[in-house]
């Protein structure tokens, strides 16, 4: 089980996010709150971000978790961004390890986490994995349930879907062959997409700044609000909205 938040807004430094709240990602990483599932998060961690003009978001990514790595306190310090998506890892079972299957997914200008687990993986998703085409399927960059749900949606994105529509639709598609726990995020630097199917998430408007979505508080200020479970979420410069997802009860 992992952790992940995105963020929409005037830019920021990620350490402001991540690092200096009290309960913030990197400390989640071995003391998280409210995780339901498994505790700490050392097998990888990953940090996406958008520089202005530019819609292709930078990464960086380690194999080991967070608080090992010496690079990353500078990198957090340094960098200014209007947007980003940062995600510690706990590698499911029968997970391949590697820098390659630490979240954050990318492509275009899409980022993506999955905070879950996927029943059955991997040797019964045939016909899950039937849904895309053979050479989706090669390119897929772990061998990973999270890497493969990234690749439902993004099939879904390249067809023309917005964010939500390939979120909940990755969900329809997984839950009609298995069960699992779906907490997917999804952004674009411009807008943040994510889904609750069996684990917590929460968001939270910064005055003057903009939004927070994120798998637990990363402090105990008033403001943050818990989405229900079985639902999809939208996050723009406008506000949030969250809705109930199909199937669910």
């Amino acid at each position: 089980m992992c952790r992940h938040i995105a963020y929409l807004g005037e830019p920021v430094a990620p350490r402001e996010l991540l690092v200096h709240p009290p309960y913030g990602l990197y400390r989640q990483s071995w003391a998280p709150r409210v995780q339901q599932y498994g505790t700490v998060n050392a097998d990888g961690f990953g940090l996406g971000w958008y520089a202005d003009g530019d819609e292709v978001p930078a990464r960086y990514r380690r194999t080991g978790p967070i608080w090992a790595d010496e690079a990353f306190a500078d990198l957090a310090r340094v960098v200014r961004t209007r947007a980003l998506l940062a995600a510690v890892r706990s590698a499911t079972e029968g997970c391949a390890p590697g820098e390659g299957a630490a979240a954050p997914f990318a492509a275009e200008r899409w980022l993506f986490s999955h905070n879950g687990a996927v029943a059955g993986w991997p040797g019964k998703l045939d016909a899950l994995a039937a849904l895309l085409p053979p050479a989706e399927l090669l390119d897929l960059e772990a061998r990973t349930d999270s890497a493969l749900l990234w690749a439902l949606t993004l099939h879904r994105l390249r067809d023309g879907a917005g964010p939500g529509e390939a979120l909940a639709g990755t969900v329809a598609d997984v839950t009609a062959h298995t069960t699992g726990r779906l907490n997917l995020l999804l952004t674009d630097g411009a807008s943040i997409a994510a889904t609750t199917w069996g684990d917590t998430l929460y968001h939270r408007t910064l005055p003057g700044l903009g939004t927070v979505v994120a798998s637990e508080p990363y402090d105990d200020a008033p403001g943050w609000t818990s989405v229900p479970d079985g639902s999809l979420l939208l996050a723009d410069s406008r506000g949030v909205t969250v809705r109930r997802l199909p199937g669910r009860d």
